[in-house]
């Protein structure tokens, strides 16, 4: 293949050389739906679940990958945390403090003796959906009934809901952080977006340490209501017009089917995934290991007229690739995309345009899977979670399959990985897609191996 695609002037590559200012992942947690009634928040328990492509979304027929078990989970993890906080923190509150805990365990780091308190902390959040609960919850109250300790709980669990104390600050708070503190929201690619931001903050010397999480939760009953009402609109032959094609809608009825020639749908899912990232120079000097590094990010526009448009072409998903890459890594080096596919034939659409642009004629021989089947399209967590597990398949050697693809759709122009065994591939290079409606695309160069 051409080496021009991402390459410097003249087509030359430099040499990848570890340096002190790399941005090591040292540290992953969880808080996923899982197969019954506890959470999945160990590195060792979404890798079970990805490399064998199952999936935590149905449960009596009802497609939504739904967190159970988080507030034991939270007692379990943070036992000193006061019962008043418990009470009034909502869903996403802990499950965004579940995967911190769970992440600084993995990363060999003591919150309780002070050990993250010069950390930065970073927080991805794709909507307010997550804090409906809350103030649904304070509106139905009945003041004839209500206790006085209830009513004081669920006016504080408001407070907490709202911007000012959203999951970024009360994770900050639980680490005693002196950081930056900061909450960014741009859809499906808002942790990916922020991955990039922490490698810059590490790479310019302004952090050491950096917490990454991505958190969100989806009203189950909210988004049905907007599913029974687009039920009523295709009924009555309203046509609906989004460009030339239409997303599909979300749906509870059926699962979701990314890359697959059926897959006409996407489930929500609830849920966290917290990295953290530190300098080389950090880690190496407390002795922690390193999962892998975060070598690139770049996150593009479509340059479209509307906020909810689609770039179905992917020409700008394939330039963020080209700018990730940066000037020390070609196509060449990439065997496998984490890919963003949710299910819906026009966001496959979009991938594969983008893949065919990048790789030319030879994108069949490209591995591109996706695990977002698995626990439901989270949002926010997505960037992290791509992440995380793709430096898990560096690491094994293998890559996980596309969760519930069976039959790769003819749209494709990569190959999905289709089924439920992971594919054996050794390599220490891949890209992380993740874009949206919008036109915002975010793309991720991911190291292992040799920067570990």
């Amino acid at each position: 293949m051409s080496g021009e695609y991402g390459s410097p002037a003249g087509g030359q590559y430099g040499a990848w050389a570890p340096g002190p200012r790399d941005a090591l992942v040292t540290g992953m947690g969880f808080c996923l739906p899982g197969a019954g009634d506890e959470p999945v928040r160990r590195a060792e328990e979404v890798w079970a679940t990805a490399a064998t492509g199952t999936s935590h979304v149905e449960r009596d027929g009802f497609h939504h990958g739904t967190v159970r078990g988080a507030r034991e989970a939270f007692a379990e993890l943070l036992p000193e945390m006061p019962a008043r906080y418990l009470r009034s923190y909502a869903d996403v509150h802990l499950y965004g403090l579940i995967s911190l805990a769970e992440a600084c365990a993995d990363a060999g780091l003591d919150h309780r003796a002070g050990e993250l308190r010069g950390a930065d902390v970073l927080t991805a959040r794709a909507g307010v959906d997550s804090n409906y609960d809350s103030y649904r919850a304070w509106h139905d109250a009945d003041p004839a009934t209500i206790s006085p300790a209830d009513a004081k709980s669920l006016f504080v669990r408001l407070l907490v809901a709202g911007t000012s104390s959203d999951v970024g600050p009360v994770q900050a708070a639980l680490l005693g952080s002196t950081g930056a503190n900061y909450t960014v929201s741009c859809g499906c690619a808002s942790s990916s977006v922020l991955l990039g931001i922490a490698r810059m903050m590490i790479a310019s010397g302004q952090s050491d340490l950096v917490v990454v999480t991505g958190v969100d939760r989806f009203d189950a009953e909210r988004v049905l209501h907007g599913h029974r009402l687009r039920e009523v609109v295709e009924r009555e032959g309203v046509t609906v017009r989004h460009n030339d094609d239409p997303p599909a809608a979300p749906r509870h009825d059926r699962p979701m089917r990314p890359y697959d020639a059926a897959g006409d749908c996407m489930n929500y899912g609830d849920g966290s995934v917290t990295l953290i990232l530190e300098s080389r120079a950090h880690a190496s000097a407390r002795g922690a290991r390193a999962h892998g590094a975060i070598l690139g990010q770049a996150t593009t526009r479509g340059g479209l007229n509307s906020a909810v448009a689609i770039d179905t072409g992917g020409t700008g998903l394939a330039e963020a690739a080209r700018r990730a890459l940066g000037g020390h890594t070609s196509l060449e080096q990439i065997p496998y995309v984490n890919g963003g596919g949710e299910g819906d034939a026009l966001f496959t659409r979009i991938e594969s345009n983008a893949v065919r642009a990048l790789w030319g004629e030879e994108s069949e021989q490209v591995l591109v899977s996706s695990q977002e089947a698995c626990f439901g399209h989270s949002g926010a967590p997505l960037g992290n979670l791509g992440t995380a597990l793709t430096l898990m398949m560096m690491r094994e050697g293998e890559v996980c399959p596309t969760a519930n693809c069976t039959t790769p759709s003819p749209v494709c122009t990569f190959d999905p990985v289709p089924g439920t065994k992971t594919r054996a591939l050794d390599f220490d290079r891949a890209l992380s897609f993740n874009y949206q409606v919008g036109g915002v695309n975010s793309a991720l160069l991911l190291g292992g191996g040799d920067v570990c």
